[in-house]
């Protein structure tokens, strides 16, 4: 976890506090990062010890906790990142409703990629996590299975029609397949659209991302991001069209909501709902998301939603690949409560 350092302990500070890299000069963003991944990615994985990851994902963070301890900071151009690595901290953090702890200070350009929560410090974070929160709670996300079941189904009948048409074996990139599964179940659990209409956004948010990571392979200098480079315009233009679309399908939303259609079995849904109905910290009802604020929350879902969940899949198929024998085990478990039948909730419950 990164948290923007406080300001009292300076560049390679001996004193009382996390103790870090000293700051380079001139400012870099990445570059000690991306000669550390460079060496790491030059070196094969070792195959005794293949679940150890961190040391060639993330070599900097690992170099940096294995040197000054589990707290401790490094530096992403001008600003300190304190990373947090104890347990006992990490649940004080992420239990904290009050927004206390300030994030990581984003970069400009960084702004065109996610919004909402993941950029949002003190009283806003609060409000938008009170606004946010019902929609998250068990009851709730226990009526998106079958948007869930539908996307999987989907994803299940296309690799079985590829192996019924392929003569002997076939090989399938089932990271571009969880890719699809991931934001065809966001676009239809989150926000009640088809996996076509979506596609759109995760192509887009896709290559922003892209893009955001290339510009921070060159030195940080101050302003860079409003010269009208090619990287520039790109990522602009490709934010106008994100956001645009978005605000249409969030007033598209509003206006069903307002001719009376109930909308409570998606994120979006839910959110637009909590957002009409809410009250601040002292229970007094008041002006709740802006539509910019809503169109934020929505670009977070996309963006953060589909990388982690096709990242996890992923890397489960990985292990199950790496372990025949708990794929054995996992589909025993799968077939004993289920069946031959389709996943649903109580089945669930029992693996």
């Amino acid at each position: 976890m990164g948290l923007v350092g406080p300001e009292a302990h300076g560049p390679g500070s001996e004193g009382p506090g996390p103790q870090g890299h000293p700051v380079p000069i001139p400012q870099r963003r990445s570059q000690g990062g991306a000669a550390a991944q460079g060496e790491a990615w030059s070196r094969p994985v070792p195959m005794d010890r293949a679940h150890d990851i961190v040391p060639r994902v993330a070599p900097l963070l690992h170099r940096v906790m294995k040197d000054h301890g589990k707290v401790s900071f490094t530096w992403f151009g001008p600003y300190p990142r304190i990373t947090i690595g104890d347990p006992e901290l990490v649940r004080e953090v992420l239990s904290n409703k009050f927004g206390h702890f300030e994030k990581t200070k984003l970069v400009r350009l960084a702004w065109l990629l996610v919004g909402g929560l993941a950029t949002l410090d003190g009283e806003q974070w609060a409000k938008h996590r009170r606004i946010m929160n019902p929609a998250f709670h068990a009851e709730k996300l226990k009526r998106m299975l079958p948007s869930f079941s539908a996307s999987c189904s989907d994803l299940i009948s296309r690799w079985e029609n590829s192996a019924s048409l392929s003569v002997g074996e076939i090989e399938l990139d089932v990271w571009s397949e969880f890719q699809s599964l991931s934001g065809d179940v966001i676009s239809r659990a989150a926000f009640g659209v088809t996996s076509q209409e979506g596609s759109r956004i995760f192509l887009l948010q896709t290559e922003q991302a892209e893009r955001l990571i290339q510009s921070f392979q060159t030195n940080y200098i101050p302003g860079f991001s409003l010269l009208p480079t090619e990287n520039n315009r790109r990522m602009k233009a490709i934010n106008t069209e994100v956001e645009e679309m978005l605000r249409g399908i969030i007033e598209k939303r509003q206006q069903s909501m307002k001719n009376g259609v109930i909308h409570n079995d998606d994120l979006l849904g839910l959110l637009l709902e909590a957002n009409t109905d809410y009250s601040d910290a002292d229970c007094k009802s008041s002006k709740g998301m802006t539509m910019e604020d809503v169109i934020g929350e929505c670009k977070l879902f996309y963006f953060a939603g589909m990388e982690t969940t096709a990242v996890l899949l992923t890397w489960t198929i990985v292990v199950l690949s790496m372990h025949p024998e708990w794929q054995d085990r996992a589909r025993e478990e799968v077939l004993q409560v289920f069946g031959q039948n389709k996943p649903d909730l109580n089945g669930c419950h029992g693996i």
